[in-house]
């Protein structure tokens, strides 16, 4: 008879798990003995923060929960950052830990990795669960992937105290398939009556449209609607006359949603960070809308004239053949928001603008895995990508430094052979510069881009204007050629010029460290 912490592996492969990150610890040694045999990839991070940001990464690209195993304690508040991350940008992760055993919890015994309520610390932040009997193993594997898998997605945590790991554990009944509710057909009948009736439809997409792409050209199409993508929707639309890859916090994105007469909103919460960056107010009333997102919860926070708890692919599906042919000149109008939006940046953002743009150039077709650092910020504001779902980073939201190493990672695991670009700063890089030995010991095609200001200058930057001292803004950078020597990766170092970045650039099968000097 399988152990318990057997049984979780078994588990976690029968729900079609072929990865999980982490780091062992003696709390986690009888989770580990299922590994052995069991077809599950493990990744060894440098962090359990590293960790979750694998799970996230990964789970961004494959569209699969991402799992990551840590240990009791440290390893549960290491992971917590992370956790708050995907929650945020509801990214379904499964974070797996142990617990001190049964009778010592909440005593204060001064156990090892000892916390006073590990489970009530997470609570707070995701669902959690502790598995006590070795027959909830099953039962509670059940209701974290239903977890993962309906709603709002993010992060789920189930803990395993340590004297239930090695009991024997029941027989694991047959896995039986999620399945998502179809979309109530009364109010796809409604959502395709008020979008044929409008002269000026418009489609606000967010980052729960990344994995619907051709259903949400078809249906732009269609509408003839220009569709608006934040930045977590980025590449669904690239290159097309219907495309409008600006955010809605600029001046030029916020007139064309006030034109229009209609908003299909899909997937996207709404957030500041995406709709009012600069914390100005005066977003456009978007009351009018049609609102489609899993969400019963944040389908409630916002008024709307309709709105569509279901899945955003399956709504856009369901409303295709509803809808008439639309007036053929939304082009015209996406065409001069993308203009007008352009020339709304600033000089030193079009110029990173400028970077990105050869970035994608040379490396048609990558995953750009993004950390808070100047060009992300720049590209958040305006940036056509090429590869949906290949744009994604911890600027908006939650705004985690340090997410892109541990991200690529999973993005790279996620995406076999893909190229993959983790841009990072140079502060950024010294939140969880370990994750570039792990990204060696998987031998992943990930190019680190290290955008090197030799500081925090964004923060400078905005201290700066807003008539304040600049304090703590100016750590000292790495030295990068020994420090990508001590990693084993390949080392180049280029002005900022997009002609040297290009030149930069060349097929790379392994992972590699590239800095962009910037004066």
């Amino acid at each position: 008879m399988s152990s318990v912490g057997e049984a979780l592996i078994a588990g976690l492969k029968a729900r079609g798990v072929d990865v999980v990150f982490g780091i062992p610890g003696v709390h986690t040694i009888e989770l580990y003995r299922g590994l052995a045999g069991s077809g599950i990839r493990h990744v060894t991070a440098r962090h359990e923060q590293g960790a979750a940001f694998m799970a996230d990464g990964y789970a961004r690209v494959s569209g699969k929960p991402g799992v990551a195993l840590v240990i009791t304690g440290p390893g549960v508040t290491n992971a917590l950052t992370a956790m708050a991350q995907a929650r945020a940008d509801s990214i379904p992760i499964l974070v797996i830990s142990g617990v001190n055993r049964r009778g010592s919890l909440g005593r204060g015994l001064g156990l090892l990795h000892e916390l006073p309520d590990q489970a009530a610390m997470v609570a707070a932040l995701c669902p959690t669960e502790r598995i006590d009997d070795p027959a909830e193993v099953e039962p509670a594997l059940t209701r974290a992937f239903a977890r993962l898998g309906s709603g709002r997605p993010g992060p789920v945590h189930l803990e395993v105290p340590t004297d239930v790991m090695p009991l024997p554990a029941p027989p694991a009944a047959p896995v039986q398939p999620e399945l998502r509710p179809a979309p109530d057909p009364t109010r796809i009948a409604e959502a395709a009556r008020l979008l044929a009736a409008a002269e000026r439809p418009l489609i606000l997409a967010g980052g729960g449209a990344r994995h619907a792409g051709t259903a949400l050209r078809a249906l732009a199409e269609r509408l003839d609607a220009p569709v608006v993508q934040t930045t977590n929707a980025r590449g669904l639309m690239h290159g097309h006359p219907l495309n409008v890859p600006a955010s809605p916090s600029l001046e030029a994105t916020r007139r064309l949603i006030a034109d229009a007469d209609r908003i299909l909103a899909l997937g996207t919460e709404l957030g500041p960070t995406d709709y009012d960056m600069y914390v100005r107010g005066g977003l456009p009333d978007l009351g009018q809308m049609i609102r489609v997102d899993l969400c019963p919860e944040q389908l409630a926070r916002h008024p709307a004239a309709l709105t569509l708890e279901a899945e955003c692919g399956a709504a856009l599906d369901a409303l295709l053949p509803l809808l008439p042919q639309g007036k053929a000149d939304a082009a015209a109008r996406a065409a001069a928001t993308r203009a007008a939006a352009r020339a709304e940046l600033s000089p030193a953002m079009r110029r990173q603008l400028a970077m990105l743009e050869a970035l994608r150039d040379a490396v048609p077709g990558a995953i750009v895995v993004g950390d808070s650092t100047q060009p992300i910020y720049a590209g958040n504001l305006y940036h056509d990508h090429d590869r949906p779902g290949g744009w994604f980073n911890a600027a908006t939201g939650y705004g985690a430094l340090g997410f892109a190493p541990g991200a690529a990672v999973g993005a790279a695991l996620a995406a076999p052979g893909t190229p993959v670009i983790c841009l990072i700063g140079d502060g950024g890089l010294q939140f969880s510069p370990g994750e570039l030995r792990t990204a060696v010991d998987e031998r992943l095609p990930i190019t680190f881009l290290l955008w090197n200001n030799a500081g925090f200058r964004e923060i400078a930057e905005a201290m700066q204007e807003a008539g304040t001292e600049v304090i703590g803004c100016t750590p000292s950078p790495l030295n990068l050629e020994p420090f990508a020597a001590a990693c084993d990766l390949p080392f180049t170092s280029v002005e900022n010029s997009p002609e040297a970045l290009r030149a930069a650039l060349t097929p790379s099968s392994g992972p590699r460290l590239i800095e962009i000097r910037v004066t």
